[in-house]
C-alpha cells in the first residue's frame, strides 16, 4: 500500500476512534454494523415504476433512450468484430477521427480476446487521457433506467469509461438488474463495502447549461456503445 494511502486511513481511524471514544462507543462496531445491515435489509421502498419481465429488453429501449447505441454479441469472442462494426460505422469530424488507428484501452479482463485479429490495437491498461476509445465491462446494469454500474478498482479503471471520446461497454445479460435498489443490493452481497467510487453512466456524457440545448461530449465521452453479451 502506498505510504500516503496509509497515512490517509490511520488519520481517518485515529480521528474516528476519539469520535466514538466522546460518545462512549465500544471499538468493536460489529453489533453496529449488524443493525445497521439489518434496517436496509428490512427497509421499506418507496413506489418504483412496474418494470416488465424481459429486464434485457427493457434496459436496451431505456439505453437508446439516453442516446446510447446498442447490439446483443452471442459470446465473448465475439465482443472484437462487434467493436469494429460499430466503429467502422461512425461518421466523425476529421480531427475526432478513429477508424484510421483503430486503437484504445480495455479492461485487463479482455486482454485475452483477439484485438489484433479484427484490426484493432488494443491495450490492457488505464488510458491517461489521450485515448479515444475505451472499452470496459460492467458490474451491473438498470434496466429501469438504462444505467450501466462501474465500480472503481486496480482492475476496472473508470477513467477508460470517462476520458476518452468513445466508450464501448460490455454488459452481460444476466447482470441486468431491474432498479438502483437491486444494484447496491448486489454490491453489498457481492463485495460487503462499497468502493471508493460507484459510477453510475446513463448515456454520454451531456449538458444543457447554455439557452437550454443538449450538447453531448461535455464532461467525457461523446459516444456511449454499449455491447450486451449473452
Amino acid at each position: 500500500m502506498p505510504s500516503s494511502l496509509a497515512n490517509n486511513r490511520a488519520a481517518r481511524d485515529a480521528v474516528l476512534a476519539r469520535v466514538r471514544s466522546a460518545l462512549g462507543k465500544k471499538d468493536d462496531r460489529t453489533d453496529a454494523r449488524a443493525a445497521a445491515e439489518a434496517y436496509i435489509a428490512r427497509h421499506a421502498q418507496g413506489p418504483r415504476p412496474a418494470i416488465s419481465d424481459d429486464l434485457v429488453e427493457r434496459f436496451l429501449s431505456r439505453a437508446t433512450d439516453m442516446e446510447s447505441t446498442v447490439e446483443r454479441v452471442a459470446d465473448r469472442a465475439a465482443i472484437p468484430a462487434a467493436v469494429v462494426r460499430y466503429i467502422d460505422a461512425l461518421v466523425l469530424p476529421r480531427e475526432l477521427e478513429i477508424q484510421r488507428s483503430k486503437s484504445g484501452v480495455c479492461w485487463p479482463e479482455f486482454a485475452d480476446l483477439d484485438w489484433r485479429g479484427a484490426g484493432l490495437t488494443i491495450e490492457p491498461r488505464p488510458t491517461i487521457g489521450q485515448d479515444r476509445l475505451g472499452i470496459t465491462g460492467t458490474f451491473c446494469a438498470v434496466a429501469e433506467t438504462g444505467t450501466l454500474v462501474l465500480l472503481t478498482g486496480a482492475q476496472t479503471p473508470t477513467a477508460s469509461a470517462l476520458l476518452v471520446d468513445t466508450h464501448v461497454a460490455v454488459v452481460k445479460s444476466d447482470r441486468i438488474v431491474s432498479g438502483m435498489e437491486e444494484a447496491f443490493g448486489m454490491i453489498r452481497s457481492e463485495r460487503g463495502r462499497l468502493p471508493r467510487a460507484v459510477n453510475f453512466i446513463s448515456g454520454p456524457s451531456r449538458t444543457g447549461d447554455i439557452e437550454q440545448t443538449i450538447v453531448l461530449g461535455a464532461h467525457g465521452p461523446f459516444r456511449v456503445h454499449i455491447l450486451v453479451l449473452g
